[in-house]
């Protein structure tokens, strides 16, 4: 690899993945080990994110973990003061942590509504209020907050609090950017679309009777590309995001999506 962030330090939230495979959090945090940064893991299942860190070891990549429930204060605290102890900065924040309860304004409880505010969006303002400051230190920073299409646009499937919650990260991501951009801190978002990860398979099967495969063939369909996108290519937009190519990008909510926000959809002719 060319090394784009070579010598940096970069924590990754949700740098785990709910089943095996690769999700974004463990794409993005493989690549940004690959590109030459040292990266703290953090996860709330510990056994998904010692899964991220074997892969990036078994390449030579530096990494540590922490088990953490980032929509906690003092765990996002703890996060960061151990990143600042391993490594002695934090250059890049990549906050990916989501959860998808599904159901619209009549299905969703106060329960699932707080939980998701939580988990989604509370989470990457605490993530971004302690990390920040030691990048405010540093005066340079690069923070990149995972969205979802979802913030933008209403999907065939209803999930009231997540897309209120992804759209909420949008906002945050543009008045932290705007409040930042002098001191050297860039803070981007990334939206993606429909993706073929861990997460959409534990979130959405249980809808089409547990069947995997076609629930790959219909999401597939809703995509002008024919096919869902995968964690790598959130994790290659970060990548750029998180580097010196992007030096003068900040407050932008960038959309991976195949063009499918492009397209009108059919409800009546098509699922999430």
């Amino acid at each position: 690899m060319s090394g784009r962030v070579e010598g940096r330090v970069a924590i990754v939230t949700g740098a785990g993945s709910v089943t095996k495979g690769i999700g974004n959090g463990r794409a993005a945090a493989t690549l940004y080990a690959r590109e030459g940064a040292r990266v703290l893991l953090v996860d709330k299942d510990p056994q998904a994110a010692r899964e991220t860190e074997a892969l990036i070891v078994a390449e030579g990549g530096t990494c540590a973990t922490v088990q953490a429930d980032v929509s906690q204060v003092e765990e996002c605290r703890r996060v960061v003061d151990t990143c600042v102890r391993a490594y002695g900065r934090i250059d890049i924040l990549h906050n990916n942590v989501g959860i998808e309860i599904p159901g619209g304004l009549a299905e969703t409880t106060v329960h699932s509504w707080e939980t998701t505010m939580a988990v989604n969006l509370k989470s990457v303002f605490l993530m971004c209020k302690y990390a920040i400051a030691h990048m405010e230190r540093q005066r340079r920073g690069a923070v990149i907050n995972i969205s979802s299409i979802n913030a933008i646009r209403t999907l065939p499937a209803l999930s009231l609090p997540y897309g209120v919650s992804k759209a909420g990260i949008i906002a945050l991501t543009r008045e932290i950017a705007v409040e930042y951009a002098a001191k050297g801190i860039r803070v981007n978002a990334i939206l993606p679309g429909m993706l073929d990860t861990p997460f959409a398979t534990a979130s959405l099967s249980e809808a089409y009777g547990g069947d995997v495969d076609r629930m790959r063939q219909r999401r597939n369909a809703l995509c002008p590309t024919g096919k869902q996108g995968e964690g790598w290519d959130v994790a290659n937009v970060a990548l750029f995001l998180a580097s010196d190519e992007a030096k003068y990008i900040t407050g932008a909510a960038i959309v991976v999506d195949g063009g499918q926000t492009c397209r009108i959809f059919s409800p009546a002719k098509s699922e999430s």
